[in-house]
């Protein structure tokens, strides 16, 4: 059973599910990026810039892959398309992990931006109501239906988009190139800093899946998905690179690299004051909540697409207004549980491992949706695929396989080891889901996979079918 929403059901159009992407990419960790980056210098742009055709590259794909599978699921339903079951619950499992980790770590990181619009720091109790306001409002938003969905996404893209670009552009007319420091910082060679900067920034555009992951709520998906992870993924870059550009010639270096703060500092080095402070806080603020929003609504799409193919819980499987209502609530309640954990436990070093789960959860779903359409191409199922088109898809989808194996080793031995032992967790799920599958689904699909066999064989040569035979 597939997504069988009718094209009147699709609440999405261009315009949301471009914000749906740019508002899932940038988070809340855009307003430390230039702080981050700066000790290894300017050549960090240059990083900035690499990573940003890989992206696009990546968003291509799943524009591709999408005209051939226009339903919900994303990288789930492609990875099962192509490699089987097994294939396509990891990369569900994998996703759905990495949604609900997340949301608990942007609501932590949201309470400290609104200390800082407050005025100051709050208890323990106080610091854990904000941060479970920052997870429930927008799975409140989610449980209301796709078009509370789409219009907090439109609103907080806005919101935070419109500040961040004013700092990015009117930060140019008072950049100083005294500020940038060296193309290199610390004595390392270009490369060895590209490559140190490109290791913090290539998380930077997670979420340019987002679109495909809910191409059954999106109208006209094999046109508009395409188009709106392409645009999304430009506006963020825009504003990354456009902002970290002029953050870097209006703080002095040697200020930046301490700063906890870089786009206050850039605004109030830009005129005076210490009002800077409050303006980003706020866009902080809104970027978070509009992020939890779209990952919330992302947490619930992969275990539905996978609940209607029996390798998630049924329950998965069922909508209300267009959102998957389990998924949602499953995902805020396990979030809502780390942030109690991360607020009351006093275990130091729990919250970081289940952040360094993320990193490398995060690739998986990537790595197998890009070698699944590098499947289909060299295989031959060319559906839908112009043949002068051909070509240029495989180079597609090997840069975005490419790219995404650069995903998995920058996030550093610790995350891929800790990622991989929550990954096989997921098999023992599996294994439960794949036994109570009824029988009649499993001989149903051993029948598609037959037919398909069949179809192989009726488009092969005279020649191959003998050799088939």
């Amino acid at each position: 059973m597939h997504d069988t929403d009718g094209t009147q059901s699709r609440r999405f159009g261009l315009p949301t599910a471009t914000a749906l992407v740019m508002g899932n990419i940038i988070g809340g960790g855009i307003f430390l990026l230039p702080a981050s980056v700066a000790p290894f210098g300017t050549v960090s742009l240059l990083a900035f810039g690499v990573l940003t055709i890989g992206a696009i590259a990546l968003a291509l794909v799943f524009g591709r892959l999408t005209e051939r599978f226009p339903r919900t699921g994303g990288p789930y339903v492609y990875a099962r398309e192509a490699f089987g079951d097994f294939a396509g619950f990891l990369s569900a499992w994998s996703y759905w992990t990495m949604t609900w980790v997340s949301n608990a770590a942007l609501a932590v990181a949201g309470v400290g931006y609104v200390h800082v619009l407050t005025g100051g720091s709050g208890s323990m109790a106080s610091d854990l109501t904000v941060a479970l306001l920052l997870l429930w409002l927008p799975a409140l938003a989610n449980l209301a239906g796709t078009r509370w969905v789409g219009a907090v996404q439109m609103v907080s893209t806005v919101l935070k988009f419109i500040p961040l670009l004013f700092v990015a552009i009117v930060g140019l007319f008072f950049f100083d190139p005294s500020n940038l420091g060296s193309f290199t910082e610390g004595g390392s060679s270009w490369s060895g800093s590209l490559t140190a900067s490109a290791a913090i920034l290539l998380y930077s555009y997670v979420g340019v899946e987002s679109a495909a992951m809910s191409a059954g709520e999106v109208r006209d998906p094999e046109r508009n998905v395409g188009r709106a992870s392409v645009l999304g993924t430009i506006g963020a870059a825009v504003v990354y690179l456009l902002g970290t550009l002029s953050v870097f010639g209006t703080v002095a270096h040697d200020k930046l690299v301490k700063s906890s703060a870089p786009f206050s500092d850039a605004v109030d080095a830009m005129f005076g004051g210490e009002w800077g402070g409050t303006l980003i806080a706020f866009a902080a603020v809104v970027s978070i909540v509009g992020a939890l929003n779209g990952w919330t609504l992302m947490s619930a799409q992969a275990p539905y697409a996978a609940a209607q193919d029996g390798l998630f819980p049924a329950a998965f499987a069922k909508k209300r207004r267009g959102v998957p209502t389990a998924g949602v609530l499953a995902a805020a309640v396990l979030a809502t549980v780390l942030t109690v954990i991360n607020y009351t436990s006093g275990v130091a070093g729990v919250f970081e491992i289940l952040v360094l789960i993320t990193t490398f959860s995060a690739t998986v779903p990537y790595l197998l949706a890009t070698a699944a359409q590098v499947y289909f191409l060299l295989r031959g199922r060319r559906d839908k695929v112009q043949p002068a088109r051909l070509t240029r898809d495989l180079v597609l989808a090997l840069g975005g396989f490419g790219f995404s194996f650069w995903l998995v080793a920058g996030a550093g031995y610790a995350a891929v080891y800790q990622g991989v032992l929550f990954l096989f967790a997921g098999v023992i799920v599996y294994v439960w889901m794949a036994a109570r599958r009824p029988a009649d689904a499993t001989a149903s699909a051993e029948a598609g996979e037959s037919a398909e066999a069949a179809e192989a064989v009726e488009a092969a040569e005279p020649a191959e079918k003998e050799r088939v035979a």
